[in-house]
C-alpha cells in the first residue's frame, strides 16, 4: 500500500468521523432544545392551573361577601336597577 492510499484512507475516516460527530451534536442540541420546550409548556400549565385556583377562590370570596351584604341590606337585582336607570335618565330630560 502506498503512503498516498494511506493518506486517503485516513482523510476518509477522519471526514466520515467528523460528519458522525456532527450529525451526534445537531440531534443532541435539537433534543436538548426539545426538552427546554417540553419545560416551558410544563411550566405555562401550572401557571394557568394556578391562575384558575386562584380566580375560583377570589369568586368563592366574593359570594361569600355577596352573602353577608344581602342579609345586611336589601340588593336590587340588575333588571330594577336598569329599570330605575332608564326611569331616571327619561325624567331629567323632560
Amino acid at each position: 500500500m502506498s503512503v498516498a492510499s494511506r493518506r486517503a484512507k485516513a482523510t476518509l475516516a477522519a471526514a466520515i468521523g467528523l460528519s458522525a460527530l456532527t450529525i451526534w451534536a445537531v440531534h443532541f442540541q435539537q433534543e436538548q432544545q426539545h426538552q427546554t420546550m417540553y419545560q416551558g409548556v410544563l411550566r405555562d400549565d401550572e401557571r394557568r392551573r394556578k391562575k384558575m385556583e386562584q380566580r375560583e377562590q377570589e369568586l368563592r370570596e366574593s359570594q361569600r361577601k355577596r352573602e353577608i351584604y344581602e342579609k345586611v341590606q336589601r340588593v336590587e337585582s340588575s333588571e330594577e336597577t336598569g329599570t330605575f336607570l332608564l326611569c331616571f335618565l327619561s325624567e331629567g330630560r323632560r
